[in-house]
């Protein structure tokens, strides 16, 4: 049965953040006997890397039977329970930065931005400043909604870094409460559209089609996600656009058109890898990368070797205006690192 999905961030993964707050119970089973102990917990643990528990563990947040253990080395024992303390997140206040914006829309309640490739979009482990919010703070100043938190004022819902295209943010507490809602009914009682381009490896044989298949962290790799059984559910809707062929004739790649019915992270690149259509220029989910590469005409080739993102951009979003109820719908061309792979891969080149 599908859990209804509560959260209003869209494409953003809690799970670290959860796990931050709580403490957490491993009994390690006969797989892990004898393996170092920082290895054995990181495999129930993929959220968490082996430098990471390494530090924990020194720090004495490891306990097995109630009694700490501060060696990460130690063989682990079958049928030993472990208990892990995590600390509390650390609220770092962002800065206000002086970053440029290409703003789309705004008014006293929102604002629409349509955020470049290589853009964070909040201050996270590894991006502390330099993001989309830092740029908020500084264009929008005390204005900024706080509820999202403070490392998240006013954002309602999220583009990958490198993902580019329309993202809308609150201005007021208000206009996020309601905002806010309309992303976690995911359109199911009010008008709601977020559509994407992207250019996948294939063409696929039908013109249309949805995937719906629940998405959960990967089971080994931490920065992956992955379909399972056991995931939340996640559906995307897909439409063909344009084919592309190689020099020889034969099929190599696809524009598509994907709306989000639900808002996971990395969806639409997991979902389209799954029905065996990754997109150019992921190095996460495109494995099979390198060899479609080969079939490519010089020009795209280089299009795409030096493309350095996955080629996805947020070309549409519509949304109620939280205080007016009009109904908002905002385009975004594509940028020109994509426009230019379609030119290449069109003309063959």
């Amino acid at each position: 049965m599908r859990a209804p999905m509560d959260e209003p961030l869209d494409e953003v993964d809690e799970i670290a953040a959860d796990m931050a707050e709580t403490r957490v119970d491993i009994t390690v089973g006969p797989e892990d006997e004898g393996q170092r102990l920082d290895r054995a917990l990181a495999r129930h643990l993929p959220e968490l890397s082996r430098t990471r528990l390494q530090a924990l563990i020194a720090e004495g947040r490891l306990a097995r039977d109630g009694v700490p253990v501060t060696n990460g080395s130690a063989k682990a024992t079958a049928g030993a329970r472990y208990t892990l303390e995590l600390p509390e997140p650390e609220a770092a206040e962002p800065v206000a930065q002086d970053i440029p914006l290409t703003i789309v829309y705004e008014d006293d309640h929102l604002i629409v931005v349509d955020k470049p490739a290589g853009l964070v979009v909040h201050p996270a482990p590894g991006n502390a400043d330099g993001t989309l919010v830092n740029a908020l703070l500084h264009h929008c100043g005390a204005s900024l909604s706080g509820i999202g938190g403070v490392r998240r004022p006013g954002i309602v819902h999220r583009l990958d870094k490198d993902t580019s295209g329309l993202l809308v943010v609150a201005k007021n507490d208000r206009a996020h409460k309601r905002l806010a809602a309309q992303f976690a009914d995911h359109g199911r009682t009010g008008p709601l559209e977020r559509a994407y381009v992207a250019f996948v490896w294939g063409v696929p044989e039908l013109p249309s089609g949805t995937v719906d298949a629940p998405l959960a962290r990967h089971s080994t790799s931490r920065e992956k996600i992955a379909v399972r059984q056991e995931g939340r559910f996640a559906i995307t809707h897909w439409s063909r656009l344009r084919a592309f062929e190689d020099a020889q004739g034969r099929p190599i790649a696809a524009k598509v058109e994907c709306q989000l019915e639900t808002g996971r992270t990395h969806q639409i690149r997991v979902h389209m890898a799954h029905i065996g259509h990754a997109l150019i220029g992921d190095s996460l989910y495109g494995s099979s990368q390198r060899t479609r590469v080969t079939r490519l005409g010089p020009e795209a080739r280089t299009m795409v070797e030096t493309l350095h993102r996955q080629a996805l951009h947020a070309a549409r979003l519509g949304f109620e205006h939280p205080a007016t109820g009009e109904f908002l719908l905002f385009e975004s061309d594509l940028p020109p690192d994509l426009a230019a792979l379609e030119q290449a891969l069109a003309d063959g080149r």
